[in-house]
């Protein structure tokens, strides 16, 4: 039996910060330049309505269906896979919306993750793996097995478990 690893989508498989990225400059300001959004959180950035506005969208059908892939992810997932038993573990329960798009962007990016290895839950401490990857801490406290944080905007002062910042580094990490 191989080792398994359980991989969050969001901001982490998919580049989720890049879509709000788009909405915020497409509806709120199109001067605004990405990076800035790349190195701190919107909560940290805009007012606090604007903040809450950029947010709801997630609400909206459709705003998970065409996220971009994060570089690397499919080529490095599919080495991974073959060392490693994968599971994306997304937290979809919390968004109505997003689970038949989520399932949907996973077929058309992910084939080489069959639907048997998706979980969508809402509480990861369910989860059983040797590591997960996520870019959420309070997912990685509760986790058994080896946590890494994906790097994220919104998790730059967490110290608690190994950082990474790409795929490739992951790929450095696990293959």
């Amino acid at each position: 039996m191989k080792p398994r690893i359980a991989i969050d989508m969001d901001d982490v498989l998919a580049d989720t910060v890049g879509t709000f990225i788009d909405i915020y400059r497409r509806d709120f300001d199109t001067t605004a330049l990405p990076d800035v959004f790349r190195e701190n959180s919107f909560h940290e950035l805009l007012e606090k309505d604007i903040s809450q506005r950029l947010s709801d969208y997630v609400h909206e059908p459709g705003f998970f269906a065409d996220i971009a892939v994060m570089p690397g992810a499919p080529e490095i997932t599919r080495e991974l896979s073959k060392k490693y038993d994968l599971f994306v573990t997304s937290a979809a329960m919390e968004f109505r919306n997003s689970l038949a798009e989520k399932y949907d962007w996973l077929d058309r990016y992910f084939p080489h993750i069959p639907w048997q290895n998706r979980v969508f839950c809402g509480d990861k401490s369910i989860i059983r793996a040797d590591i997960m990857i996520d870019d959420m801490p309070y997912n990685l406290v509760s986790f058994q097995g080896k946590g890494l944080l994906f790097d994220a905007p919104h998790n730059r002062d967490n110290t608690l478990f190994q950082r990474v910042h790409s795929w490739e580094q992951i790929a450095t990490i696990l293959l």
